[in-house]
């Protein structure tokens, strides 16, 4: 049906290089799409691409005859290209041929790729892609401005390789979805949707790294436009797309970011305002991600991140995790695809009941600088029957967390240990208790303790919590005897349960 698989639509003043002799910008991504595209479909793409029109040529003879028979259209945006009216006849006449045979989008893609070699506003760039995402060839640097990618200079040779793949997987996808000639209606139906929220662009890499593995690995990724800057246009996308999602992901980072018109929330921050809204009588839930270490100097970010990390409505239904990009992934595919009841572990644990191992299992849960101030709480639970469990601590973070998951779901009693670590520390721990359904636990606790050991604080004093018994370590130390109204009730709830 087609003649070409794709046309790369480009100004010439773009591809002059910047080293006499060398290839221009243009002629350089051309080259490595063949090289990319052809290594992913098996097969050498046929590529078009203007290398001798002139403005005297005559434009309808020689581009709207071609265009027809183009199954995709690269456009290479920059500020020459929205100045130009050449170009913009390009797109203007590819969308007319493209509604002949089929339409600009096939299923969920487009066939017109958006890519960026220099930043233009938004509202210059032509109407046909101003909605579109696009492959961003170029990062800000710390003073804002931006810099190109290039596979030569400015030592940027892994991104400009990264966001070339990034395109270059997306335009065989494409091709591969028209390659018998017919306008198929949808791919393969996708595992799931997840809304991927928009960030400060000193975490588009990270963003863009998530993504693509989310991709890859049969996910639909929104949103699927560019998020617009007047604020009810904003809220209305974003809370379309919310609802289309299981899954929202928020990556925090140091910077507060851009201010819609007639707002006065960031839009990062407004994201997640939405998503925690969204959530209410819904099944979407969220991952928000802040880098460990964060440091924040803006005051308008130290109170959104403080809001974050404090605020019940926003852990009502979001999971707050400070941890490396890699761990995060676990994380995130775990919420996409929770794990299974543990049918094989409770018949393991009916046949141990059955011989008579009925020993409970108690989560000493403390944090790592208290691991040692344990020992003697430890001894005492082993003693009196129980099976205790400490703390994975390992470097392998990813390791550490599904071990904790694990204790979650299967231990009978649980006991956290509120000693070096902060009451901030504790909440969070208590959060995870209230959501450990859905890491597949299906039984209540028998008993939920909390023992403040040493060091006394002010703050260990005042505090109160319905979520779990409180246990106050005597001035002298441990005290058999303070455990005594814990053990009782678990117990009493060990009589009723039987």
């Amino acid at each position: 049906m087609f003649e070409h698989d794709f046309f790369i639509s480009y100004a010439h003043l773009d591809d002059e290089a910047l080293v006499a002799g060398e290839q221009g910008w243009i002629s350089e991504l051309h080259r490595l799409l063949e090289i990319r595209v052809g290594q992913m479909r098996g097969e050498k793409p046929k590529i078009w691409r203007d290398l001798k029109l002139q403005g005297n040529d005559i434009f309808a003879e020689t581009i709207t005859e071609r265009l027809p028979r183009i199954a995709a259209l690269v456009s290479v945006l920059s500020p020459r290209y929205v100045q130009s009216e050449w170009c913009n006849r390009e797109l203007n006449e590819f969308c007319r041929a493209a509604e002949r045979s089929g339409g600009v989008r096939i299923g969920d893609k487009a066939r017109i790729f958006k890519v960026v070699k220099t930043p233009v506003k938004s509202e210059r760039l032509p109407e046909q892609v101003q909605p579109m995402l696009g492959y961003d060839f170029f990062v800000y640097d710390e003073a804002g401005r931006p810099r190109e990618l290039s596979q030569e200079y400015g030592g940027k040779e892994r991104a400009f390789m990264t966001k070339l793949d990034d395109l270059a997987y997306d335009i065989a996808q494409l091709l591969d979805l028209m390659s018998n000639g017919d306008v198929i209606a949808a791919g393969a139906a996708p595992k799931g949707t997840v809304f991927l929220a928009e960030t400060t662009y000193e975490l588009r890499e990270q963003r863009e790294e998530i993504k693509r593995d989310l991709i890859r690995n049969g996910y639909d990724v929104l949103p699927d436009r560019a998020l617009p800057l007047v604020a009810p246009e904003l809220d209305a996308l974003v809370s379309e797309q919310l609802l289309r999602s299981t899954v929202s992901i928020h990556l925090i980072g140091r910077n507060y970011g851009v201010i819609p018109e007639g707002a006065t929330q960031s839009v990062v921050e407004r994201q997640q305002a939405l998503a925690s809204e969204a959530a209410a009588g819904s099944a979407l839930s969220s991952i928000i991600w802040l880098p460990q270490g964060l440091q924040v100097e803006d005051e308008r970010q130290r109170n959104f991140v403080q809001h974050l990390q404090t605020s019940p409505a926003v852990h009502a239904a979001a999971e707050l995790v400070e941890m490396p990009i890699e761990d995060l992934k676990s994380i995130i595919y775990r919420k996409l695809a929770p794990p299974a009841p543990a049918v094989v572990k409770a018949a393991a644990a009916s046949a141990a009941s059955a011989q008579g191992e009925e020993h409970l299992r108690v989560y000493v849960l403390c944090d790592q600088q208290d691991a040692e101030a344990t020992r003697p709480l430890e001894d005492y639970l082993f003693d009196a029957g129980f099976e205790v469990i400490l703390p994975f601590f390992d470097e392998d973070e990813t390791q550490a967390r599904l071990e904790h998951e694990e204790n979650l779901r299967s231990s009978d009693v649980i006991l956290l240990y509120y000693g070096a670590g902060d009451e901030l520390w504790l909440r969070r721990k208590l959060r995870e208790l209230q959501k450990s359904a859905a890491l597949g636990r299906e039984k209540p606790w028998l008993g939920r303790g909390i023992y403040a050991g040493a060091p006394a604080t002010p703050q260990k004093e005042r505090f109160r919590t319905h979520d779990a018994m409180l246990i106050q370590e005597p001035p002298a130390g441990f005290d058999p005897g303070a455990m005594a109204p814990l053990l009782a009730a678990i117990a009493e709830a060990r009589r009723a349960s039987s």
